[in-house]
């Protein structure tokens, strides 16, 4: 089969390779999407450690079921599906707790952090257990199912975080995991959501999307800007979307006593953050790790169009393309978001 193979650092090839074996509790899908993650570009160069070469990256993929293990039951070939990015046992303590996101010998489909190597998706074929498979609806395309890990990776976060009604919420970074927080926010029913990003291209679209207003940190008082939209006390909740020391500490800043950041980006292995305005405000800081169980949810928000994962869209383009685009969305190309490539 062909595939998309990151041979070396900031090398990918177009190539032959063996086609994936499954086992009995697995399917062979032939791979009809599968969506540039902005950690895959990241990975390319080796700045994450997790994207060890050689590797065949991609884990927001959708196709169609090509064969089924012999232990498979409740899927059949032809079956139009997506999965999730996080390969998990069914046995695990954290996955009976209902936290397979954190089970114990995760892996993550198309990483290669150095204790394990799961080839992804970036090829005409993948395997993976049958856990972890979700029917598409029958409104949802291939090139909209490849956006469903980054959406579930956003309700994640949100549905983690206590959202009332007409809630104010901050959200700082309006890349792609942004834009589809503040498409479930709104959703959820909250009320003033505030985008802050420093490109204003992003903070248009958040706007088209649902937030009420884009904010500019490059020339803009942030926490003036919400404290005067809030009686002077700041946002109920934040999500930081970026994952750099500044972009804390404005989602910090932004908070009303007794709010909750939600943090989602993490770009940077390190920052540091004001513990004092932590304690003494009563902020509630909390991680949110991938999906966990989200799918369905957002597979159903897309077909209803509660979530737009079109405007998020920036091009389409054949697998044999891949290294291009890649080097495009690395170069941080003007207007160009999200690409997702077709074997």
């Amino acid at each position: 089969m062909k595939a998309l193979v990151l041979e070396e650092y900031n090398k990918l090839l177009y190539k032959d390779v063996p086609e994936p074996g499954y086992g009995p509790d697995e399917v062979l899908i032939r791979v009809k999407a599968c969506g540039i993650c902005g950690s895959d570009v990241h990975g390319m160069d080796g700045s994450t450690g997790r994207r060890i070469p050689p590797l065949i990256m991609g884990h927001e993929a959708s196709g169609v079921i090509e064969k089924t293990g012999a232990h498979v039951k409740d899927f059949n070939t032809g079956d139009r599906v997506t999965f999730d990015s996080t390969i998990y046992r069914l046995d695990d303590w954290y996955t009976r707790k209902g936290l397979y996101n954190l089970s114990d010998d995760r892996m993550v489909l198309g990483v290669s952090p150095g204790e394990y190597r799961r080839h992804g998706a970036f090829a005409e074929y993948v395997a993976v257990p049958q856990h972890i498979l979700y029917r598409l609806p029958e409104k949802v395309t291939f090139n909209q199912a490849a956006m469903v890990e980054p959406a579930a990776v956003a309700a994640h976060a949100v549905d983690l975080t206590p959202v009332t009604l007409n809630d104010t919420a901050v959200v700082v970074g309006a890349g792609m995991i942004g834009l589809f927080i503040i498409q479930v926010l709104r959703a959820a029913g909250c009320g003033n959501i505030i985008a802050v990003d420093p490109e204003p291209d992003r903070l248009e679209i958040a706007v088209g999307l649902g937030a009420d207003i884009g904010l500019n940190p490059s020339h803009e008082d942030i926490t003036g800007k919400v404290s005067s939209m809030t009686e002077n006390r700041g946002a109920d909740i934040a999500f930081e979307a970026v994952g750099i020391e500044s972009s804390v500490k404005t989602a910090i800043d932004s908070l009303r006593r007794g709010g909750t950041l939600t943090l989602v980006g993490n770009l940077s292995p390190n920052v540091t953050i004001p513990l004092q305005a932590a304690v003494t405000r009563q902020l509630r800081l909390q991680g949110s790790c991938a999906i966990c169980g989200e799918y369905p949810a957002v597979l159903d928000m897309i077909e209803r169009g509660s979530v737009n994962v079109d405007a998020i869209l920036s091009a389409t383009a054949p697998l044999s393309e891949g290294a291009l685009w890649f080097k495009r969305l690395y170069n941080k190309e003007k207007g160009l978001m999200k690409v997702v490539l077709n074997p």
